[in-house]
Formats: C-alpha cells, structure tokens, sequence
C-alpha cells in the first residue's frame, strides 16, 4: 500500500466534524397545538387528541359581532335599525311612543298615571310602559290637575261658591252673602253701581254693588275671606276705598268703607275713584 496515500486519507477524515443526529418528536401539550377551549358551547370544533381541550371554529354570531353588529334590539320598546346578521343589529330605535335614552328606550316623564282606582275608566290614548299621559273618568268625574276628581256642581258647597266647577265667590263661615273673587277697579259711584249689577256669577246670577253694612262684614271677615281667594284663585281685597251703594243723608248721599282701617267716608259727590267688588246675596 502506498505509504502517503494512506496517511493523506487519514489526515482528511480528522478534519470532519463530529456530527450529532437529533431525534423528531411529536409534542403532546394542547395548548401549544392550538386547543385551548374547554368546550365549542355547541359550535363545531376539534378535539385534542391528548387531552380534553378544543380548538372550535368560529361560530356566525361571532362572525357578525366581529363586523360590528352587536345588538339585539329585544329589549321593551326597541327595535333593530338597518341590516342585520345573525339577528344582531349595529344600531337599535325605539318603537313609538318610547324614546332613546342613555343607551336604552324609555317612557317620556309624560307618562306617569296608572289610571286605576274610583272614578276612573281607563287610560286616555296610547300607554307606555303601562301609564298613560292622562286618563279617562267614569261618570260624574272630570279629568283635574292629574286625577280623576268628582264633578262639582253649580252652587254652594260650604263657603264656596262654584260655576262650571270653577270657584267664583267665596264667603267666610257666618256671612249671609258671597264676595266675588277679584276687584273691578277704581270707578266712580255710577260706573260702580251699575258694574255690580251687570255683573254674573253664574248663568242669571247678577250681583250687586254691597252696602256700607256688608263692606264692614268684608273688613271684620278680611283675614278669612282673603285667605279663601287666595287658595281658590283670587285676588285679596285691596287696602283703600270701596264704593258702598248706602248713603248718610240727603246732603251725603254716597258712602265709602276704607278697607285697611274700617273707617267710613261719605259724601255729596259721586265722581271720587275707589274700588269696586260685586257680591252675591241671593242664589
């Protein structure tokens, strides 16, 4: 053998590397390999082979919540606007007569009588939310400041006297005769005079320009009877003159109480300007 050319192969194979072999194998964690679910809620997917994990695939609903549409619109008074996908709508509305508020359909604060109870029928129009804006009364009620309040008829009840279910004159307890519920202004006596008896309180009721006598009753009964028109609408007598239809004497033929005081005045001239209130003594 050739001397050189074994030593020359000998040399070549000490310069290879030593040269390590890797062995494949398969790894066995689910949720390196993508099943990280521990069930498809009913959707389809699949099972690890090494465990109890899924890998599922996408379901429609949450393909359509991906592109936006998220609601359901089921809520009371709403309604889905626009396309949908899955029944999921982008954007809900409100069905008539609810409103959008806050994100959800509301009733308008308009809404707020039951319309049950004595004296009723039942709601007036549409209801929302189960109330109504107004409601409808049963026979002998009217529908009043938000309730269903028995009629009122014609005429006195206690110190009031009422008109079309309106109070139009008011008495304190003891007077024999009703005050009409707000002056008619500063006049002289003849404008007074027949102001008062043109004056209606209801249908043929007439009143008329009160005497020195029932002025007086005004003043003493005032705290009362001011009170009275107060709460029912009207307006307090005026601290001044007021034009009485009694006179003194031939030579003061004309009286005037002075409201704040009680004093009496008269005089033979007509032409003075004090105020008038009408009362009521027959009905």
């Amino acid at each position: 053998m050739n001397t050189k050319l074994f030593l020359l192969i000998g040399t070549s194979l000490s310069l290879i590397p030593t040269l390590t072999f890797a062995q494949c194998v398969a790894t066995q964690d689910c949720a390196t390999l993508g099943y990280t679910e521990t069930s498809c809620n009913g959707g389809k997917g699949v099972k690890c082979p090494f465990g109890n994990w899924w890998a599922c695939l996408p379901t429609k609903e949450s393909i359509c919540k991906e592109e936006g549409f998220t609601l359901a619109c089921n809520e009371t008074g709403q309604i889905g606007s626009g396309d949908s996908c899955g029944g999921l709508y982008k954007k809900c509305t409100c069905t008539s007569p609810y409103i959008w508020n806050n994100g959800a359909c509301t009733c308008d604060s308009i809404y707020q009588y039951t319309c049950s109870g004595t004296g009723y029928s039942g709601g007036s129009g549409t209801a929302c939310g189960g109330k109504y804006a107004a409601c409808n009364c049963s026979s002998g009620y009217e529908w009043k400041d938000g309730s269903c309040q028995q009629k009122i008829t014609d005429g006195v009840h206690g110190d009031l006297y009422y008109c079309g279910g309106v109070v139009v004159a008011v008495k304190s307890p003891g007077m024999s005769f009703f005050v009409a519920m707000k002056d008619l202004g500063q006049m002289n006596f003849r404008n007074a005079y027949s102001s008062c008896q043109n004056y209606s309180f209801c249908s043929n009721l007439k009143g008329i320009l009160p005497s020195k006598d029932q002025l007086l009753t005004m003043y003493n009964n005032k705290s009362s009877l001011n009170s009275l028109l107060s709460a029912n609408g009207g307006a307090n007598l005026t601290e001044d003159w007021y034009w009485s239809s009694t006179g003194r004497n031939a030579s003061n033929p004309y009286c005037f109480v002075y409201m704040s005081s009680g004093s009496v005045g008269c005089a033979g001239y007509s032409t003075y300007l004090y105020y008038t209130r009408p009362i009521l003594t027959s009905w």
